[in-house]
């Protein structure tokens, strides 16, 4: 079966287990481009198996995985690597920036790893800092920012090499409510702008409450999907399905 072709991800019958235990039990999704889908489900639903599946780290066991109607669950290890790098964005739970390197340093280092030329590569994510207003810490390391600027500084890293997905895994789980909802608000204004597609996989509803469509996991099945909404450009959402 050929994937759609408006759909920029596409998914089907994936299955995968850990050390027996099944993570995904048949999960078939689309997404389409520049839209911005949320993943809603419990800890343990699969949710960061589906995201690693989609984005070529993890191969699944069963099932096929598409990104741009090219198939990614064929390629090698090395193939799906440059893929990430070149095209793919990811935000996790934890920033893992490098505490040698600076804000800004952390931010380039995605640019400098595609070869992008070592001052432009700074610039521009001199640009992405600014954008998401933390500019003035560019030259500060790691250990001497707040939690929320962190996970800032993480997005403006993930966002500096404009990929065509982003994937972003319980980005704002250790955040208090306020910081949360500030940094969520700045990834999505961002992807909007950039045209730049976001898969958003949270235990929480509120997390996913920006999306242009949210999908649930529970036990490794994709069980339903929440009410449509229509997305900030009035296009209609792509369909998932079991």
């Amino acid at each position: 079966m050929a994937p759609p072709d408006n759909d920029v991800l596409w998914a089907r019958a994936l299955r995968h287990t850990y050390n027996g235990s099944p993570a995904l039990l048949g999960v078939s999704i689309g997404v389409r481009e520049g839209e911005i889908l949320g993943v809603l489900g419990p800890h343990g639903a699969g949710k960061s198996t589906l995201l690693r599946c989609l984005a070529g780290d993890l191969l699944p066991e069963q099932g096929e995985v598409w990104f741009n109607s090219a198939p990614v669950h064929t390629l090698r290890r090395a193939a799906r690597e440059r893929l990430r790098r070149e095209r793919f964005g990811w935000i996790g739970a934890s920033a893992q920036l490098l505490p040698e390197l600076t804000v800004r340093e952390n931010t380039a280092l995605p640019l400098l790893l595609r070869g992008t030329a070592h001052r432009k590569a700074k610039d521009t994510a001199q640009e992405w800092l600014e954008r998401l207003d933390i500019g003035a810490l560019a030259r500060k390391r790691p250990a001497q920012l707040l939690q929320a600027e962190r996970q800032r500084v993480a997005i403006a890293r993930a966002l500096a090499n404009r990929p065509e997905v982003v994937f972003a895994d319980e980005p704002t789980a250790p955040l208090h409510r306020a910081d949360r909802a500030q940094v969520l608000r700045m990834l999505v204004s961002a992807a909007r702008s950039h045209g730049i597609t976001v898969v958003l996989a949270s235990g929480d509803p509120e997390v996913v409450e920006q999306a242009d469509r949210v999908v649930m996991l529970a036990d490794g099945r994709l069980v339903s999907g929440l009410p449509q909404q229509e997305n900030r450009e009035g296009a209609a959402p792509c369909s998932a399905s079991v």
